[in-house]
This record gives structure tokens, sequence and C-alpha cells, in this order.
């Protein structure tokens, strides 16, 4: 079996996701998850159903929609659950075409008459939407339809929820509520080397036995190690695209620096470059 330097699963792999939150047997997961993102919503659900998260679709492109996760509680509400690795153009917008499936489906019934059954949209972020980076503070936001001179909701059967994990910085110390636990599992989880005692409740004495890399199969390793490397490659190829990013940033502004005949100490200052690089330019 292969050696892993952690000894939690990521939860922002693929594998690591929908094994805690993608199977029947861990159905409670998921469940008490949501009762505490949504329980000033829904109040209490007390059922789940896992559905098809292929899309069956009218059209090519609709079946090519896959959910990550796709459920109906016992009051026929739909929950959608996306997990997001890597920051994407109009990711907003697809969750928003991914919300109009539920939606559509609920129109199949004989002798529909319009009423619709609530759609909660749940994306966990990996990133930070570059909107948001002035709201350090802020990682949950939670949008519905509203009348913009009122404020008041319009309809609130469509709910939209983004969690930007690298803005939840809490400790283990600072845990306040089960929510906080719960988002500190999910950020934190593969970087435990064991359960902290703030974290010892049943529901996370099984996330934490369920995710132990130990106890897998070797086919469950060998899927896991998979997902774990597109993981990887994902997150190296971003860093990479960031700091050429970065670094080119700092040689237009050197560029247009020399250009204004600024001093080379302001220059460094400025662009971060080193004296050498810059004379390079």
């Amino acid at each position: 079996m292969a050696e892993f330097v952690e000894k939690y699963i990521n939860p922002f792999t693929d594998y690591g996701f929908k094994k805690l939150f993608g199977e029947e047997l861990n159905k409670d997961l998921l469940l008490d998850f949501l009762n505490e993102l949504l329980k000033e919503e829904q109040g209490q659900i007390k059922d789940l159903t896992y559905l098809k998260t292929e899309n069956l679709g009218a059209t090519d492109i609709d079946r090519k929609a896959i959910f990550d996760l796709y459920c109906e509680n016992e009051r026929g509400e739909k929950f959608i659950v996306e997990l997001q690795k890597s920051k994407q153009n109009f990711f907003k917008d697809r969750t928003v075409y991914y919300s109009t499936f539920p939606i559509r489906e609920q129109a199949k019934r004989a002798n529909w008459n319009y009423e619709l059954k609530a759609v909660y949209t749940i994306a966990i972020l990996d990133f930070v939407f570059d909107a948001d980076k002035n709201e350090p503070n802020k990682f949950r936001y939670d949008v519905k339809l509203k009348d913009i001179e009122t404020n008041k909701i319009f309809y609130d059967k469509l709910m939209f929820i983004y969690l930007e994990m690298p803005k939840f910085n809490k400790s283990v110390d600072e845990l306040e509520t089960r929510f906080d636990k719960w988002l500190y599992v999910i950020k934190n989880l593969n970087k435990l080397e064991r359960v902290p005692e703030k974290l010892r409740e049943q529901i996370f004495d099984k996330l934490f036995e369920t995710a132990e890399i130990a106890k897998f199969t070797q086919d469950q390793v060998l899927s896991y190690e998979d997902s774990l490397k597109y993981y990887r490659d994902l997150k190296n190829s971003l860093d990479t695209a960031r700091e050429e990013g970065e670094i080119k940033t700092k040689i237009e502004m050197a560029v247009e620096m020399l250009k204004a005949n600024e001093p080379i100490d302001k220059i460094i200052k400025y662009s971060g470059l080193s004296e050498d690089e810059i004379n390079s330019l």
C-alpha cells in the first residue's frame, strides 16, 4: 500500500470530497453539514436522498452538466453542492446555470401548477473571487433575489451560498459554533495528525475515521492517489501561473519607472526586483 505523509484525506480532492459527503454510508455527515449551513433557512433537514449527478437534459450541452453532489430532502427541496478547486471564468454563471436543472425537472410532473420547491446551490471554493478580495474577513456569501430599492427578498426559493475557504483562518481554539468546526475540518483535515479535543463529537469522530487513509482498501488508495495527483498538479500549475504573473507585473513597473528616469533605489523599492534584474532590463 502506498505511503502518505498525511494521515487523513484531502477534502479538496474529488475522491476525498465524495468519500466524505457523497456516499450513502456517510450521508449523516452531509446532513449535519447542511443543517449547520442552512439552519436559519431550513430549520431541520431530517433526511436526504442522493440523486443522479449526471444531468439528463434535452441537449448534449445539458448532459455535460455534472454536479459534484445532488440531493433532495424530505420536502422535495433540491441541493447542489459543488467543490471548486481553482478560479474559473464565469463560475458564478455556471452555478446559476446548474440551478436551472432542478427547476426544469419539476415541470415534468403531471398537472404541474408552476409551484416550485426550493433549490439551494452551495459552492465550497478553494479560492477567492477577485471582487471579494477587499473583504478579507467575509468568507460566506448568501445570495437571493431581492428588490434593489427596498432590499426585501423578492423570491426565497432560489439561494446560492459561496464559501471562500482561504478566508476562513480560525484556529482550533477560536472555533465557537458547530459550523465553525465544519469549516475548520474541511480546510485543515489533511494537515491534522490527530483529532483535536475541541472536535471530539460523534459526527466528527465518524468523519475522521472515514478519512483515515490507513483504513482504505488497496483500490481506494489507488483511486485517492489519482485524485490527489490531479489536485497537486492543478495547484502547482496555478502557483506557477500566479508567480509568472507577479513577475511580469514587477517587470512592467520597473520598465515604466526606467522610462521616467526614476532613481535605481526607488525602482528597487517599488518593483521588488534586484539591482541586477533591473540593469538587465
